[in-house]
């Protein structure tokens, strides 16, 4: 399951778009993780901040570049 760090996310959404079963939700106020979160971690090189963490790191090796 992915952790989200409330004090550094910055609710930008750019999460959101890249996970595959949408188990990001991202409400005015806060981002949540939902149960289906498969914790694949194809999120978490996308946050620009690193607000997020956890996964495998297979499936987060390299995703943003290409």
């Amino acid at each position: 399951m992915i952790a989200v760090d409330a004090g550094l996310c910055v609710l930008c959404g750019l999460c959101t778009g890249v996970c595959p079963p949408n188990a990001l939700d991202l409400t005015p106020t806060r981002l949540l993780v939902l149960q289906n979160c498969s914790g694949c971690g194809r999120c978490v090189p996308y946050c620009p901040v690193g607000a997020l963490s956890g996964g495998r790191p297979a499936a987060r090796r390299g995703k943003r570049d290409g």
